[in-house]
């Protein structure tokens, strides 16, 4: 039978009515990464997927990637599993957590294309916050005015972890703040990523800080604005999680963020599956 998708917003997401048992299979997955492209967000509600259950669909979904290494401590799940959690005894940079608090695509700065997909399964729920917010770039490019597109053509934005951490500075410990911030490297995208797929998404959030050849306040206020136009109701979902749940969004078409908490036992399991197609 295979797997059947519902929509939750015209624009974004969906979720995935599918038994566990044909969940691992190479025709959900080809199903799912179609519709991926389509949705950007694909939810499971109440999958209860084990790692090892987690890795297998990951695998289905494209090759694995772990590029987190240098946040991990003592992690206790399987390898290339990445322990989402406020626990200093499980995350030695917490403070990394925080920042995801707002809007961010994963792997940008690093030195490898931006993962594809990121999937994310809810092992313990915050009492109060911890919703994931998601925000499609391709939806928020479709429906900009053309004049706006004609002048984002060419705009290429610098982008840093420190950038993306620098809501947050102060709540980060001095003797820590320069081993923290200069997480990864400095990088230099186009706004706009014409993909091979004829797709066009945005590449945006708070890890991009400057527009190359635009005074510091015109830029930022450039990619200030295109955030909140990514980010404005028609084109995001805010998952409501439960413990058990499974999602998976595509990362090079979407930002995302959670809602803050503060319950440093809510935990979430992420894996990754490693991109093909590099920004510049």
């Amino acid at each position: 039978m295979g797997a059947v998708f519902e929509p939750i917003k015209p624009y974004i997401g969906s979720i995935v009515h599918v038994s566990k048992d044909e969940m691992f299979t190479e025709e959900v997955a080809r199903q799912c990464r179609e519709m991926l492209d389509e949705r950007t967000v694909l939810v499971f509600p109440r999958a209860n997927l084990t790692d090892a259950e987690q890795l297998a669909f990951t695998d289905l979904m494209g090759a694995r990637v772990d590029f987190t290494t240098r946040q991990k401590a003592n992690q206790t799940a399987a390898e290339d599993v990445y322990q989402v959690t406020l626990d200093k005894k499980i995350n030695r940079q917490p403070e990394y957590v925080l920042g995801t608090f707002f809007w961010h695509m994963d792997g940008i700065t690093v030195d490898m294309p931006p993962p594809k997909a990121s999937l994310l399964s809810a092992r313990k729920v915050a009492a109060k916050g911890g919703q994931t917010e998601f925000a499609s770039t391709a939806a928020a490019y479709d429906h900009l005015p053309e004049a706006e597109k004609a002048e984002l053509k060419g705009l290429r934005a610098v982008h840093s972890v420190a950038a993306s951490l620098s809501p947050i500075a102060d709540a980060i410990p001095e003797e820590d703040r320069e081993r923290v911030t200069s997480i990864g490297l400095v990088k230099e995208h186009p706004i706009v990523w014409q993909r091979e797929s004829g797709r066009t998404t945005m590449v945006i959030g708070t890890t991009a800080d400057t527009v190359v050849g635009m005074p510091v306040a015109h830029g930022r206020a450039l990619l200030h604005r295109l955030t909140e136009w990514a980010a404005q109701p028609d084109f995001s979902y805010r998952h409501q999680w439960e413990e058990g749940d499974f999602v998976v969004w595509d990362n090079t078409a979407a930002m995302h963020r959670v809602i803050p908490y503060d319950d440093t036992g809510r935990m979430m399991h992420r894996t990754s599956v490693a991109g093909t197609e590099a920004v510049s």
